[in-house]
Order: C-alpha cells, then structure tokens, then sequence
C-alpha cells in the first residue's frame, strides 16, 4: 500500500457568503464535485458575505479539525466605491491568513461588474469557478503535506 493510499482523507472547511443565492449555489455545485471526485470530505459553513468570509475560516482553522478551506462569495459593482473596499480587504484578509497562519485556502470569490458576469464564471456548466477554488485548496493542502513529509 503506498503512502498516499494510507493517508487520511482531506477535510475541508467551505465558507461561503451566500449573498446572491443563484450565484453562491453554482459555486457550492462545482466545489462540492471537485472535493467528491477526488474523496476529500466537507463541511460547509454560512455566512453573510465577501466581507465575513475571512473571519469564518479564521475561527474554522482555531478548531484544527481542517485541513484546507475554501471561500466561495460574490461581490457585484454596485453604485459606490462599497465593492472596492469589500473586494480588497476579503482578499487581503484570505491572503493574510494563507501567509501567516500557513492554511490551505482556495480563493473563489467572484469580483464582477455585473450579474450576467457572475454566472458566467460560476456555473458549472461555464467557467465552474467553484471547481477552481476547490482544485487550488487540494493542491495546496498536497504541497503542504508533501513538504511535511521531507525528502
């Protein structure tokens, strides 16, 4: 049996900002195939936006019951320069814990002018940004063992 046959499966933390519910559930859609199809395990947790979203894997990553997270979230332009503090300081904040705290994070929130935009990169059947973020989280949680390992 070799060691990859032998290690534990990947748990995953999926946060996800449910804002614009059409969206949030194409995302969930393509995340939630990419973790089967590769025999990861979930749990998903809510929260109510982009912004929220850093906080919420924060918290999930005190628990040490994770071992990648995944963001999923949409942020639309809308009339004030709300979308860009929203854009950048979730990003930032997911980047920040990436970097500092060393967590495995697929990064799938959606950054658009527009709706239309949104589902286009969202829907499985499109762009499957979902599927992205999820693919990202395994891989870094692969290198992260890789690296634990040794030579």
């Amino acid at each position: 049996m070799s060691a990859a046959e032998t290690e534990k499966p990947i748990h995953v933390l999926i946060a996800e900002g449910r804002f614009y519910d059409d969206i949030a559930d194409e995302l969930l859609k393509g995340t939630e195939a990419v973790l089967g199809e590769n025999g990861a395990t979930f749990e998903r947790i809510v929260v109510p936006g982009a912004f929220e979203i850093p906080a919420a894997i924060a918290l999930g990553a005190e628990t040490g019951r994770f071992d990648g997270f995944i963001a999923l979230g949409c942020v639309i332009r809308g009339e004030t320069t709300h979308y860009d503090y929203i854009c950048g300081e979730s990003a930032r904040g997911l980047m920040d814990l990436s970097v500092q705290r060393r967590l495995a994070i697929g990064y799938g929130i959606l950054t658009t002018e527009t709706h239309d935009q949104a589902l286009e990169r969202a829907r499985v059947d499109r762009k499957n940004k979902g599927a992205d973020a999820a693919r990202a989280c395994l891989a870094m949680v692969s290198l992260q063992r890789t690296l634990a390992a040794g030579p």
